[in-house]
């Protein structure tokens, strides 16, 4: 399925669609595709934070003999074929192994979190400014990440969320490709940290995201599966509304 035009449709929809997806990725998680001894649960706080979804490790016994988790795939194996890689400095490297920090929750230790950017996360400074110190946080507890933005740059994020946390944390900078205003991005917080980004576009059908469990293993999201289950759900008169908002917005 082709994903929407989300910009001009009201907000409580896309709120609605939000929830629903999330939990649609969740079950999708949780039905086979976590390694052993990991499971995703929706809208914990995970310190400071609530994201939609986090990724918990239940127990050290989920691991192979070499550490690595039991399931998943391997990285080095097949690293994700996105469009942009982004990869910090050898400087940073060493700061980050100096301060690592691991963030527990009392279900298991959170490995991963991934998050749905909302209307609300952009509609002002301070509100965007709390999402990028947020997903730094967790960057930096060393806390896997993966967002999914499915909003256009606006005057606080004119070249998307991704640059935002990115000049936070690395020196080079990032631009969008031209065409692709929408992005999907998933950090793994290994040495050194790395970003893999796909930037798309209104129209273009969902890839296969990676969660990472560590920073060796990562899980592929059915992003696009779990969209169209969503979508399917939604009411005729949701659907409708949303489809003539995309109508009016290419009128004008």
């Amino acid at each position: 399925m082709e994903t929407h035009n989300w910009k001009k449709a009201p907000g409580g929809l896309f709120h609605h669609f939000h929830q629903q997806w999330s939990a649609a990725i969740c079950n999708s998680l949780n039905d086979g595709r976590m390694p052993k001894g990991y499971y995703a649960l929706i809208e914990q706080h995970a310190g400071e934070t609530v994201p939609d979804l986090l990724t918990l490790k239940l127990d050290s016994k989920s691991s192979g003999p070499s550490g690595r988790p039991r399931g998943g795939v391997a990285l080095a194996d097949s690293p994700p074929k996105t469009r942009i890689v982004n990869r910090g400095s050898e400087l940073d490297t060493y700061a980050a192994k100096a301060n690592k920090l691991a963030i527990r929750d009392n279900l298991g230790e959170l490995v991963s979190v991934i998050e749905i950017v909302s209307p609300g996360n952009k509609h002002s400074k301070l509100a965007i400014r709390r999402f990028v110190d947020k997903a730094t946080e967790l960057l930096r507890f060393g806390i896997h990440l993966l967002i999914v933005d499915l909003f256009p740059p606006g005057p606080r994020d004119p070249q998307g969320v991704h640059q935002l946390i990115w000049s936070e944390l690395e020196s080079d900078d990032f631009r969008l490709p031209r065409g692709k205003p929408l992005t999907l991005v998933s950090y793994c917080c290994g040495f050194p940290l790395t970003a893999f980004v796909e930037p798309i576009a209104v129209g273009d059908k969902l890839p296969k995201m990676p969660v990472f469990v560590d920073s060796e293993v990562y899980v592929p999201v059915p992003l696009a599966e779990t969209y169209a289950e969503t979508w399917k759900l939604c009411p005729p008169q949701f659907r409708d509304v949303v489809l003539e908002s995309m109508k009016s917005q290419r009128a004008t």
